[in-house]
């Protein structure tokens, strides 16, 4: 019996060319008692007409287009201030959801009294051809996700994906309002961390979403270091991405219950500031780092401890291996 109701939180842009797919997939879920609330932000390809066609289909469907582009974070705000159902659940939009996803993430969330649960996901190739069997195997996630699964292992990095996140309504107050000044800190990260920091997060290893990767993705399975050829400049934005997490926790330090973490995000901060103007080598708070990858596997931590502060070693590396790969 479904007696528990859900909203899915789909936020649209231009999604013309795999929308249609993915729509089909949520309504011919196996489980059916729920909403689709959908926020186009403004687009200008045919992807408000699908919407309104499929609108006429099926009374599940509740349509907002806004009259401003609010960016993808700002969308999946809104839909936030639009859920009524006991839990919600995000979908993005050129995916395919596979038939059980609301049926496993509801029934995982409920049996383990969990406040958040999320999945693992197939990747497929934009023809839907299976590329990886499982993403968190891909990005190496996978352990450490069966071991710790908590705050302080979320804390540095995220391992969520907001596309197989389910969460309750009643928690929607404490991650708002979304942070929207980093394009490192995105709602999948910081309401799982939020969460985590009090409640408690499950996941279900099996995929539950074919996570489909081309050339229009905003996020995917890449890492964005992979596209990057010169050292200085891969070392450039691992500092630029953990100094701009730590500024969004700051901004956001009332969303943080600990002093003791509201403490240790100013430091890092200028722990991360002071890397800058280490070119060759730095001695100092080596227990920081050690602290702040403490949850993270042996081989990322001595690659960005040898990448972070002793640059002039892992450059030398660098240039070795590019001359070995010629």
């Amino acid at each position: 019996m479904e007696t528990q109701n859900v909203d899915i939180l789909l936020a649209t842009y231009n999604g013309e060319k795999y929308l249609e797919l993915q729509l089909d997939s949520i309504l011919s879920q196996t489980y059916s008692n729920f909403r689709l609330l959908i926020s186009d932000d403004c687009s200008s390809d045919n992807t408000r007409k699908i919407l309104e066609e499929y609108k006429k289909k099926d009374n599940r469907i509740f349509l907002y287009f806004q009259k401003e582009n609010l960016g993808v974070v700002k969308n999946f705000e809104y839909l936030l201030q639009k859920v009524e159902s006991t839990y919600y659940m995000f979908s993005d939009q050129d995916d395919i959801w596979k038939k059980e996803k609301i049926e496993k993430s509801l029934k995982k969330i409920e049996e383990t009294k969990s406040d958040l649960v999320y999945s693992d996901l197939e990747v497929v190739d934009e023809n839907l051809n299976i590329i990886y069997n499982s993403y968190w195997k891909l990005k190496g996630i996978y352990r450490k996700i069966k071991k710790y699964n908590n705050f302080e292992s979320l804390y540095l990095n995220n391992f969520v994906t907001g596309c197989t996140i389910i969460s309750k309504k009643t928690l929607i107050n404490k991650v708002l309002p979304l942070p929207n000044t980093s394009k490192y800190v995105l709602h999948d990260y910081w309401i799982p961390l939020i969460i985590s920091q009090k409640g408690k997060i499950g996941y279900i290893e099996e995929p539950l979403i074919k996570y489909r990767q081309h050339k229009n993705n905003e996020i995917g399975s890449k890492k964005r270091s992979d596209e990057i050829s010169e050292f200085d400049k891969i070392r450039k934005l691992f500092i630029n991405v953990k100094k701009e997490h730590f500024k969004v926790f700051i901004e956001n330090e009332n969303k943080f219950i600990n002093e003791n973490i509201k403490d240790l995000n100013k430091v890092s901060l200028k722990y991360y500031e002071m890397l800058e103007t280490k070119k060759s080598i730095n001695f100092k708070n080596w227990n920081l780092f050690f602290k702040l990858y403490k949850y993270e596997g042996f081989i990322y931590k001595m690659e960005n401890f040898l990448i972070l502060n002793i640059p002039i070693i892992t450059r030398l590396l660098f240039k070795l291996k590019k001359i070995v790969k010629r």
